[in-house]
């Protein structure tokens, strides 16, 4: 049978801008398991393909002639995962399979657009899956508990380039932060024997590749056995010309260790700093303080191994203030790159639950959930404001004096990657900002016409009870809303009309006004806001002016006769 695996890329990730920041960011990789499950069925006889979008097109008229093709999702490319899925079924005909860690989750939703779904570490079922010997709609895969049995990733099999080879020495992390998806799907945590992980690195030296990235979670979580890997890389000369990895701020406190790498030139880390209010990382389950974080920055410039500081911006504990202090710090460590990242709630995860019991999640298209787009209401800020917030952190990191600090520090091929990020993230930032301002229903614009609305009730309004929610025809809303004098509702206009749906609510006699953002679908994507007060008995729509003029006229006439609970939204 002939088989091809397709990563998906999300919209923005396929555009010019994004590929080419990506250049200077680092070095092209591949996702490991497609590999790795493409070795499996090409041992058991099969013909695969594994093709992946976020470098270059794919010209998908290549797999016309596969028997069966496997889509690999997470959660910001599923909705572009679905749309080449059906795209399959509907015009070829195709029998498709979906996996990943977001199918993994949610498994229902997938079906919708495959003939199954492979749920969980897919490797001792794939075989079976794809040969018809499971005839199950959703497959619940068991967890490998022996790692070194899995065989390694098939480069061979990728059909676009890439020049840093990816290996994973474990799987799951034992720590679990709230906001963190792998360390549930990949859960409990295991790793692979030493000897294991040096043959698979002795096969990429052989193929000829200088770049490696260890894609763990948390590379140096068991320390003695990251020593006995890189003693032996040392002792075999398996050096390549850079080395990356994840790690924590508690390396700072083993400086064999850190000698270590800087020997085996794994000389770039990606470490979560977060926050540096503890309160927040104590919030998401962190496990690391402030002095571990100083600690870090200070031993890693010692050793010279490049910190790519990661943040999460969006904390419940945390606002401008203390996001614009950590990237000073980031700043002021000489961080090698920073990677904001905007809190996401990823389903699967404590902060999801979180977040859906509160009704704080304001949109459910996933191709937004990658960390650099505000799908949730922060507790500190509007929504815009920390997408602002956001933009602001890179530009103010990625400046012009930062460029020639970096040529000082890190020699000439650092300082070219550190331009090229300049000009990209300025010219980023600028256009986002630009789009903002076009009513054209894009994310941008949808989140500034939002703040308006959050910022006028949370400053002037702050008494006024707010009940909001995201609509599902499921749910009853009338004991939740009773003491409300205003609703905000978020709703997908695919599932729900407009005017059905202001009908269709069970609301008190004393609400005011509705306000509704909309996400509508059509030959482009929009967000709008619709604002509609009560007239009598019914519901009409108003501009928001005369929305806003109502609503403090109500709250003032009211003067507290209706029971309030301050919400910030």
């Amino acid at each position: 049978m002939k088989i091809a695996f397709i990563v998906p890329a999300e919209d923005i990730r396929r555009n010019f801008l994004y590929r080419t920041g990506g250049l200077f960011y680092g070095h092209s990789n591949s996702i490991t398991g497609p590999l790795i499950l493409g070795n499996i069925l090409k041992n058991a006889g099969h013909e695969v393909g594994v093709y992946e979008e976020l470098e270059r097109d794919v010209n998908f008229t290549k797999m016309k002639d596969a028997d069966v093709i496997g889509i690999y999702t997470m959660t910001p490319n599923a909705v572009r995962a679905y749309k080449l899925a059906d795209y399959f079924k509907r015009e070829w005909g195709k029998r498709v399979l979906i996996g990943g860690m977001h199918a993994s989750v949610m498994p229902e939703e997938a079906l919708e657009h495959a003939d199954q779904v492979v749920v969980g570490e897919a490797e001792s079922v794939i075989v079976d899956v794809v040969e018809g010997k499971v005839k199950g709609k959703i497959i619940y895969s068991p967890v490998i508990d022996d790692l070194d049995t899995i065989p390694f990733p098939d480069y061979s099999l990728l059909k676009n380039p890439c020049r840093a080879a990816n290996i994973m020495t474990s799987r799951g992390c034992p720590y679990s932060c709230s906001f963190c998806s792998t360390s549930r799907m990949f859960s409990p945590y295991r790793q692979r024997s030493p000897d294991s992980v040096i043959e698979e690195l002795t096969l990429y030296k052989e193929m000829g590749f200088k770049y490696v990235n260890f894609q763990d979670d948390n590379f140096t979580a068991n320390k003695k056995r990251t020593k006995e890997i890189l003693r032996k890389m040392i002792s075999y000369n398996l050096i390549f010309k850079e080395s990356f990895f994840f790690g924590r701020t508690d390396i700072a406190y083993d400086e064999e260790l850190l000698d270590l790498l800087r020997q085996a030139n794994l000389k770039r880390v990606l470490i979560g700093i977060e926050s540096l209010n503890q309160d927040s990382l104590d919030l998401i389950n962190k496990k690391q303080n402030i002095d571990d974080i100083k600690r870090a920055g200070d031993l890693l410039a010692k050793y010279n191994i490049k910190l790519i500081a990661s943040l999460v911006l969006g904390l419940d504990n945390d606002g401008k203030e203390e996001i614009r202090k950590a990237v000073n710090f980031c700043k002021k460590i000489n961080a090698y790159q920073l990677q904001p990242a905007i809190l996401t709630p990823y389903p699967g995860t404590p902060i999801y639950e979180q977040f859906e019991k509160e009704r704080r999640i304001i949109t459910r298209d996933w191709k937004y959930f990658d960390m650099t787009n505000v799908v949730f209401e922060p507790r500190n800020l509007t929504s815009w404001e920390l997408q602002k917030e956001f933009f602001i952190a890179l530009k103010s990191f990625y400046s012009l004096p930062s460029v020639f600090k970096i040529f000082r520090k890190f020699g000439f091929d650092a300082g070219i990657r550190r331009t090229g990020l300049w000009l990209i993230m300025n010219f980023a930032v600028y256009n986002f900002m630009k789009k903002s301002k076009v009513k054209d229903g894009n994310l941008y614009n949808w989140l500034s016409e939002l703040d308006l609305f959050q910022r006028y009730f949370k400053k002037r309004l702050p008494e006024l009870d707010i009940y909001r929610f995201n609509y599902s025809k499921s749910t009853d809303y009338t004991d939740d809303s009773r003491n409300a004098s205003l609703v905000v509702c978020y709703f997908d206009s695919r599932k729900y009309n407009k005017r059905k749906l202001i009908e269709s609510i069970s609301l008190p006699k004393d609400i005011t006004g509705i306000c509704l953002a909309i996400k509508t679908y059509g030959q482009n994507e929009e967000h709008n806001i619709h604002f509609s007060l009560k007239n009598q008995d019914r519901f009409e729509e108003v501009n928001y002016k005369k929305f806003y003029k109502e609503i403090d006229h109500k709250n003032r006439e009211c003067n507290g006769c209706v029971d309030t609970i301050p919400l910030e939204l």
